[in-house]
């Protein structure tokens, strides 16, 4: 049977998948080497299609013009059909938040590492004047033995904010820039996880 293609990248197998769009693991046939290809079905997007894609192309190059190795790295974008993708770089690891079970306190040791390692992306993606608005645990990519790896290009494309940075000075607001989603704050050594229904403690 003949495998699928998006452009240069012949389909694997799929990865995960969410209410518009499917993510795979594919091959570069170009340059022969393993990436994750997101998905969005354009078909799917009834109102403001055309908007929605440009959007969709205007955030791929603001995450493509990262490069640090707390940020996973995007290497392409284009179009095939209805459907829009993304090439990013392949993780072989897990989401955070499958690491953050209910009745299982993380260590402390390795949660501040974690964090630090999310803050060193975000602040570099900041300098370049971009902010990601989405951050939560199913954004974070947690590797065995490598770096932490947030993916700063999420499915909900309207998360990015890309910051002009002498017309910022002094005017960011609150509504402008969420650095870490209310639910996940901290609060005296709680994790409060409203999305998932419990409060995840962290031990030393």
């Amino acid at each position: 049977m003949e495998q699928a293609q998006l452009g240069k990248y012949v389909i694997e197998s799929e990865i995960g998948r969410g209410a518009m769009g499917v993510v795979y693991k594919a091959k570069d046939t170009v340059l022969e080497r393993t990436v994750a290809v997101k998905t969005v079905n354009m078909a799917l997007e009834k109102d403001h299609a055309d908007k929605y894609e440009a959007r969709f192309y205007q955030e791929a190059r603001a995450a493509g013009g990262l490069n640090h190795p707390n940020i996973v790295t995007v290497y392409d974008a284009g179009k095939a059909g209805d459907v829009v993708y993304m090439a990013m770089e392949y993780i072989q690891g897990v989401e955070l938040r499958t690491l953050l079970t209910e009745g299982q306190p993380m260590a402390l040791g390795r949660a501040l590492a974690i964090a630090a390692q999310v803050a060193e992306g975000l602040g570099y993606a900041h300098q370049a004047g971009v902010v990601h608005r989405d951050i939560k645990p199913a954004n974070i990519m947690v590797t065995a033995d490598g770096p932490v790896k947030t993916q700063i290009f999420s499915r909900n494309t309207a998360r990015l904010y890309r910051l002009d940075m002498k017309a910022a000075q002094g005017a960011l607001t609150s509504d402008k820039i969420a650095a870490i989603k209310a639910e996940y704050v901290a609060l005296g050594g709680e994790r409060s996880n409203a999305r998932y229904g419990y409060v995840h403690r962290v031990t030393g």
